[in-house]
């Protein structure tokens, strides 16, 4: 078995390390006849790059993608499209000093545990370079969504401790941090800023929201939406909780306040989250993850090297001190990934 490869009709393998040649994904089951051109998903490789901001990493990468196969005259074929992202601004050497140690935090110590050997440039697969792969498929699922009337958007909700107030949505794509909230946005700048000097890192919670998703998505039991949704972004490395709708709270509130009442309108508040029995309900789907700070910090850690020795590791190279906002479409392709393969299974139910 392998853990590279997500989705049942659409789907998305992801290939490449950090620091090797190239990174980049392989979609089999895109119907054909879909309109597809690079510039479209160069678009989204161009929000996951590193921005302005002194508290991204000085990694400069070109991020073009080449579409290698399954596209034909400018419209998808059927054929497995392959999209490949080459690496130009790797630097493998940097981290020769951290061959024979584990860095906290990181999957170091794991995945020599699973396999034995590990790529020790960077975080090898396991680092977020990885996820280019994962903003250019999604960026093909975005298009076959788009076209059964599905839209969706992701916002920063906290970061560093601090939590938006009032929002407005249609504000948040053009800020730094993509945050809906211009005074709590100095704010994370300022703690970014607080962050980076003391050689440290912060954590975050991004909120995603999907509009227009049709009801009935979803395959009860071991394949509810819900939880195809969560597993797709826990499966992205920073990711350490997702709640949909009323999340967590929901355990605080009684059956009365939770329960949604249902009027000829619809819907008439939302603590489900566009979703029951794993199943869409026609509202908007909420879903929120939690972001853990990034690993590598500039501060002095205890670990152990590969023979089991009490050892201190200080960690160079060039990292971002939060991993918002250039999760932000991460979070956006792995949704629409999830959404594209339930809309096809679906498809194939209706028939």
């Amino acid at each position: 078995m392998s853990g590279n490869t997500i989705g049942v009709l659409f789907r998305v393998t992801t290939w490449g390390e950090s620091h090797g040649p190239a990174v980049g994904a392989v979609i089999d089951g895109c119907p054909p006849r879909l309109d597809l051109s690079a510039a479209e998903i160069q678009d989204e490789l161009d929000r996951r790059r590193p921005g302005g901001l002194l508290s991204a990493s000085p990694r400069r990468e070109a991020d073009r993608v080449e579409i290698l196969s399954g596209v034909f005259e400018g419209r998808t074929t059927g054929t497995p499209i392959s999209l490949m992202i080459r690496n130009s601004d790797a630097e493998g050497a940097a981290y020769e000093n951290l061959r024979a140690l584990f860095r906290p935090g990181h999957g170091d110590f794991s995945y020599q545990a699973k396999y034995g050997i590990r790529d020790h440039r960077g975080g090898g697969r396991a680092s977020g370079r990885e996820t280019a792969g994962r903003v250019a498929a999604g960026a093909i699922a975005r298009k076959i969504i788009a076209e059964a009337g599905i839209d969706l958007f992701a916002f920063t909700r906290e970061l560093g401790g601090i939590t938006v107030g009032p929002i407005s949505a249609a504000t948040a794509p053009s800020s730094p941090l993509c945050c809906p909230d211009p005074e709590a946005e100095q704010r994370m700048l300022k703690r970014l800023e607080e962050a980076r000097t003391a050689g440290d890192t912060l954590g975050g919670i991004v909120e995603i929201v999907v509009r227009g998703c049709p009801p009935g998505l979803g395959e009860p039991v071991f394949s509810k939406i819900d939880a195809d949704l969560a597993g797709a972004l826990m499966g992205i490395g920073t990711v350490k909780g997702v709640e949909i709708g009323a999340g967590f709270a929901a355990s605080r509130m009684t059956g009365s306040a939770c329960n949604d009442p249902i009027g000829p309108e619809g819907f008439r508040t939302n603590h489900a989250g566009g979703i029951l029995a794993g199943i869409t309900n026609g509202s908007e789907i909420v879903i929120r993850v939690a972001c853990k700070p990034i690993p590598s910090i500039t501060r002095p850690q205890e670990t152990i090297d590969l023979q089991g020795r009490p050892a201190v590791v200080t960690i160079g190279g060039r990292h971002d001190v939060s991993v918002i906002p250039r999760i932000i479409p991460v979070c956006e392709a792995m949704v629409c990934i999830v959404l594209a393969d339930h809309l096809l299974r679906q498809r194939a139910i209706d028939r």
